[in-house]
Order: structure tokens, then C-alpha cells, then sequence
């Protein structure tokens, strides 16, 4: 013989009672039927089906607040947060939790005494997301990286396939791209460059050729970095010189040359600070909602995870997880990324980084007429005294030289230089970059300035009596 809860499980409810847009949806796919709570007939779903929804949801999006040991009863009513969900009237909300309640009651306080999810004392509240699942996943990734498998790592690429899948429709909740453009068209046209210098006569060269000293080093000169494995040669940059300084970490007493590169072509790059404010839209009625909040949750994270300091001693195996995603995101071919924007871990505020792919961080060379010699100074020494003087000298050949009858020796290139101008030979990437001569300075490094917050040791002392313990 039916019973009352098999009675209200057959109640039909049409898509018009029901306000919220995805459940509404999918009402009007179901089949038709006299709705219980207005008399129209048309699409409709039983209320043994909006429970299932209901309770998929709940399970997902909400947690119960009610503790009788506590009295704590800060959430919605069980009734009230079911109407409030689904956005229909109090009655439909009553007779689903009617449902829900005896589904549930065999379970709990039938046989045990305790309430029970859907129980008439029950309350509930909206729940954040729970990105556990992913942070779970990324250290492993983390860890498989560094103990087990470097290179063609499968586990790795599928992880990483995930977490960026479909980054290239991803907004902010401001409305704004992760993924933006800078060139000579964009807001950002530039970006700066530093290399410290503890020698003199290598500073002298650097200034000579701040394209080849400065700019992304030779593959044979490139030392692994937070975006690169070793020989892997990159562009880094940053927004502003003072950036720059300050990510070289220079020694007092050094001296550091600062050049300005402009982005001659447009490029395109993953913005990691949008990905801490990603807007998700949809439903808690779409079973795949859930995961899109979690995975949100997750990149803000990731931001932490791949921007955050990293000790000297542990850069070997810390920067394994940032240069895999480097390298997968270098490897894509949609969507086509050129580098990656993100916030800079040495000057705090809004200053950002950049990183320039090996594909995308190619310089043009100095225009220099051939037969050219370059001298340059840091000073002169006066009567009055030392005068500091950072200048370049570049003495190009007559407009129609004599010929020689000899061949003029070849001239000796420093070991840096000729790596540089080797590799640049049988280059075929397309230019990004082109060095600014107006804007080259060095900056000497006198003092440096720390930002620290300050934290008391406190001491006590006691007897291991455990009978004398302090609470």
C-alpha cells in the first residue's frame, strides 16, 4: 500500500514554479503532467526527481550547521535553505524534504538517535570550495618530479592538462582575459633587463653589447631558473628597472647594467595573477559545477605555489614543478602562449615579471657597419679626482677604407660574446626584442634594504612532572 512519502515522491512541479535557470531547464525537458502546485499541465518533473537534484546538490555546495552539543543553529532552516536553492515556493520545499528526511531516516535517528541530514532541525549554509583533491594531485606532481621521472612523465603532462585546460576562455571576475597581449601596440611595449657585475672589463663588454650581454644569454650560458631548465635559454623581465635590480639580488659593490628592451612584435601571455580571481559562473544544480569551483579555488593556489620565495640551496629541486609548467605551456599549440606575466617575489606591491619563451626571446642585433671597434670606460681620472663616466665609444671604418693586402688578424671575442654571436648565426626564431641604447644605465649598488615583519622568541620553563603541565 503507497505511503505518504510514495504519494508526494509521484507530485509533479512545472518548470514556471521553479526560479532557478539550470533546474528550470531541465523541468522543461521532462516529461509532461499536471503540476501539484499550480494546476498547469505541460513539461514537469516528479518530486522524487527534484530530490535527487536536491540532494546532489546539498551533498555538494552546502554543509549542515546544527550541533546540539553547542546549540549552534547559525544556517538556514532545512525547509528555507531548500526553497532558497532551488528558488521555489515554501510548500514544494516542505514536501521535498518530506522525501529527503525519510530517505534518510533509516540511517540515522531511527536506530541511533542522532539527526539526520534532512531531519526537520536541520540547518544548512553554503560551503566554499575544496581544492584538496587538486593540491593533492600537485604534490604528487611535485614529487614524482623530483624523485621519480624528469622527463616524459605521463602522470605530469595529464596533470598539468587539467589544470590549464581551456585557459584561453577563463575571465576574471572583472571581466578580464588571463591571457593578454603586449607589443608595440599594447599597453605594455617594454620591458627591462639587469645583469650584475662583479669585474670591470666584463661590465665594459656588457656595455658594448647590452643585446648579447643582456638580453636572453646563449643556450650555452643559460643557468636553470625558475621558468627554465639549464641551457634552456629565456627572457626574463620585469615592468619597471627597479624590478629588475632587485630580481638579480646583486652583492654591495656590484655594479649592474639595466637595459630596456621593447617589444617589437605582439605577444601573447598567461597573466598568473588573474588566475587567483577567476570568475566561475553556472549552477549548483550542474553536477559539474563543483569541480569548476574547486578547480578555480585551486589556481589561486597555484599562483602561491609557483610565485613563492625559494631559498638558493633548494632552487634545484623547488623549481622543477614551475619549469615543467614553463615547458608545457611553451610546448601548446592552442592556446599559443609566448611567456607568462606574474608577480614579481623580491619587490612587493604590483610590480610583475615576465618570462619570454625560448621560441619568443629572440634580440636584434645592433645595427654596427662592418669594420667597427668599440672601446668603452667607467671613468676618468682627473687632477680634481676620479670622475665616474659609463660611455661607449664606437669607431666605425671611413666611408671607403683602403684596401689591405693583408687580411686583418681575427679579433679575440670574449668566451660569453662568441657564444652569443655563434648561436645567433643559425637562428632562425623570429625577433621579439630590441634592445633600447637610450635607455642602458648602471646602477652601483651601495647599500640594500630589507622589508621584515618581526616575530618575538618566547621561552618558558617547566618540570616534565606531567602532573605539573601548565594548560
Amino acid at each position: 500500500m503507497p505511503t505518504d512519502t510514495d504519494q508526494l515522491k509521484e507530485k509533479r512541479i512545472c518548470a514556471d514554479c521553479v526560479g532557478e535557470a539550470f533546474l528550470k531547464g531541465l523541468v522543461a525537458e521532462g516529461g509532461s503532467g499536471e503540476c501539484e502546485y499550480c494546476g498547469e499541465t505541460g513539461p514537469s518533473y516528479s518530486l522524487e526527481q527534484m530530490a535527487d537534484c536536491v540532494e546532489m546538490c546539498f551533498e555538494q555546495h552546502f554543509t549542515r550547521t546544527y550541533d546540539d552539543r553547542f546549540e549552534n543553529n547559525t544556517g538556514d532552516p532545512v525547509v528555507w535553505a531548500i526553497a532558497n536553492a532551488t528558488e521555489i515556493e515554501e510548500q514544494p520545499a516542505t514536501d521535498i524534504q518530506q522525501i529527503l528526511a525519510d530517505a534518510h531516516a533509516q540511517y540515522g535517528s531511527d536506530y541511533t538517535g542522532e539527526p539526520t541530514p534532512f531531519d526537520d532541525e536541520s540547518t544548512y549554509e553554503e560551503k566554499a570550495a575544496d581544492d584538496w583533491r587538486w593540491q593533492s594531485e600537485w604534490r604528487e606532481f611535485e614529487r614524482s618530479l623530483q624523485t621519480e621521472s624528469r622527463y616524459f612523465s605521463q602522470s605530469a603532462a595529464a596533470h598539468l592538462t587539467s589544470v590549464f585546460a581551456g585557459i584561453e576562455e577563463m575571465q576574471t571576475a572583472t571581466s578580464q582575459p588571463v591571457i593578454v597581449t603586449a607589443g608595440p601596440e599594447a599597453e605594455r611595449r617594454h620591458f627591462y633587463r639587469a645583469r650584475a657585475f662583479e669585474s670591470v672589463p666584463k661590465l665594459e663588454e656588457a656595455m658594448q653589447r647590452p643585446d648579447l650581454h643582456v638580453g636572453a644569454p646563449p643556450p650555452g650560458a643559460a643557468l636553470s631558473g625558475r621558468m627554465n631548465a639549464r641551457g634552456i635559454s629565456v627572457f626574463y623581465g620585469a615592468d619597471s628597472p627597479e624590478t629588475a635590480l632587485a630580481e638579480v639580488r646583486p652583492p654591495v659593490g656590484s655594479r649592474v647594467l639595466v637595459a630596456k628592451f621593447d617589444l617589437v612584435r605582439t605577444v601573447r601571455l598567461l597573466d598568473l595573477q588573474a588566475l587567483a580571481d577567476i570568475r566561475v559562473s553556472g549552477s549548483m544544480f550542474d553536477p559539474s559545477f563543483a569541480a569548476k569551483l574547486e578547480r578555480a579555488k585551486f589556481l589561486e593556489y597555484l599562483l602561491h605555489r609557483i610565485t613563492m620565495p625559494v631559498m638558493p640551496s633548494d632552487e634545484g629541486l623547488q623549481y622543477l614543478a614551475t619549469q615543467a609548467v614553463a615547458d608545457f605551456l611553451a610546448s601548446r599549440e592552442a592556446p599559443a602562449l609566448d611567456g607568462i606575466l606574474f608577480p614579481s617575489v623580491q619587490v612587493a606591491g604590483a610590480s610583475h615579471n615576465v618570462v619570454l619563451f625560448q621560441k619568443s626571446s629572440r634580440t636584434a642585433k645592433i645595427e654596427l657597419p662592418e669594420g667597427t671597434t668599440m672601446f668603452s670606460s667607467v671613468g676618468e681620472q682627473h687632477e680634481e679626482g676620479w670622475e665616474t663616466n659609463y660611455h661607449v665609444i664606437e669607431e666605425v671604418p671611413p666611408p671607403t677604407p683602403a684596401a689591405s693586402g693583408e687580411a686583418d688578424a681575427a679579433p679575440l671575442i670574449p668566451s660569453y660574446l662568441a657564444l652569443a654571436m655563434e648561436s645567433d648565426e643559425s637562428d632562425t626564431r623570429e625577433i621579439t626584442l630590441a634592445v633600447d641604447l637610450a635607455n642602458v644605465e648602471v646602477r652601483e649598488v651601495k647599500a640594500v634594504a630589507f622589508t621584515t615583519r618581526n616575530h618575538q622568541v618566547s621561552r618558558s620553563r617547566w618540570s616534565n612532572d606531567r602532573h605539573s603541565i601548565p594548560f
